[in-house]
């Protein structure tokens, strides 16, 4: 009975979760905020009117878009999709939701995922550029999908034409994990040419939207999906693009979340790579020529050879060392706060025992105040 009573319990928090992002003027940072301070989902709904002006950036408007729209009709109807079609919800204080994302402020509440993909994958590279891409491009963008199969990585776009489908088919066909993030919800594919590809990256990877399935491809729907592209990653390759258009945008939001950008070079007054030269030019990509710089660069090489090494160092940690070494194998980065928490430990002891797993090699601070392993 218990059992069933807290599983009735997720299922009706997870009602409320997609009611609230379905609520006029509640976007993704104002659902953040309500969940925040009214303790989850379903307690923003059950709020007073006055509670709920008491938060800080919530008018009048919102409160009475919460407490007057009709929503759980949708969400009901969305409940029932995604268990019809096994989609996992993932939302923002869920452990499988993308840690790398989570902790931007125009992060997703909700996300929506198929697949069988990592999200916390240890390494994530994210591959964009034209949807008109020249031969050279794509043969460019396959050569570096290659080159990056020894090191275990997930590759992320976004399903487009062009560079986004080529990086998707070149690791279907290398057997990479690959994820697609989509500006639509699950009920199509777009464009309906990739629905194949999609299908076979389910298999290994998976398809990702903060969309409900009746979602339609809408214009302003892209560059919001592409915040979730620059945000998942570790590193973002620009192959081919021209200074105008989605990659140029995703570029600089990767660049905003103090990401690793890269980008491939082109040929002087080359319109085709003009964005590419733009951003190595003003010093907003590293140039690149080949996956190998990637995994230089991102010293992934090093981090492969360390690791029988650091297995020894580990034995000779001090207790309160190896619990927050322990919590930093489980997650890809970390903040102090969560380290604290999982490890029960004050903030200022996590703070010290970083300073010292860092003068020892294993651990680098992140921007952010984040931190991760060698």
């Amino acid at each position: 009975m218990e059992i069933f009573d807290n599983l009735y319990t997720m299922k009706n928090e997870l009602l409320y979760q997609i009611a609230l992002t379905k609520i006029p003027l509640v976007g993704s940072i104002t659902a953040k905020t309500l969940v925040s301070y009214c303790g989850g989902a379903k307690a923003v709904f059950e709020a007073s009117k006055k509670q709920l002006l008491e938060i800080p950036g919530v008018g009048k408007a919102v409160v009475s878009n919460i407490k007057n729209h009709n929503v759980f009709g949708e969400a009901e109807l969305e409940l029932e999709f995604i268990k019809a079609q096994n989609i996992q919800c993932l939302f923002y204080t869920d452990e499988k939701y993308p840690q790398r994302l989570r902790h931007f402020d125009d992060s997703p509440s909700l996300l929506y995922y198929r697949g069988n993909a990592d999200l916390n994958h240890p390494k994530i590279v994210s591959i964009i550029g034209t949807r008109k891409p020249s031969a050279y491009g794509k043969a460019i963008c396959e050569e570096i999908v290659e080159e990056l199969f020894p090191y275990n990585v997930l590759i992320i776009s976004g399903l487009a034409y062009g560079i986004d489908v080529t990086a998707h088919k070149k690791s279907v066909l290398m057997k990479i994990p690959t994820v697609g993030v989509l500006g639509h919800g699950f009920k199509m594919i777009y464009p309906p040419e990739h629905r194949r590809v999609a299908n076979d990256m389910i298999e290994n990877g998976g398809i990702l939207s903060e969309y409900t399935h009746l979602e339609e491809p809408l214009r302003e729907h892209f560059p919001m999906r592409n915040r979730i592209v620059a945000g998942m990653c570790d590193a973002l390759i620009v192959v081919e693009t021209m200074k105008k258009g989605g990659s140029m945008i995703t570029a600089d939001l990767a660049n905003g979340y103090n990401k690793d950008v890269f980008a491939l070079p082109g040929r002087a007054r080359d319109k085709k790579f003009g964005g590419c030269n733009f951003l190595i030019k003003n010093h907003k990509a590293q140039l690149i020529e080949n996956g190998d710089d990637i995994v230089n660069i991102m010293r992934w090489e090093q981090f492969e050879k360390n690791k029988n090494i650091q297995t020894q160092l580990f034995v000779q940690l001090s207790d309160r060392e190896q619990r927050v070494v322990d919590v930093l194998k489980e997650e890809s980065e970390v903040s102090i706060d969560k380290l604290s928490h999982t490890t029960t430990l004050l903030p200022s002891e996590v703070s010290s025992l970083l300073l010292e797993l860092e003068f020892k090699g294993l651990v680098k601070t992140l921007p952010g105040k984040r931190y991760m392993l060698i």
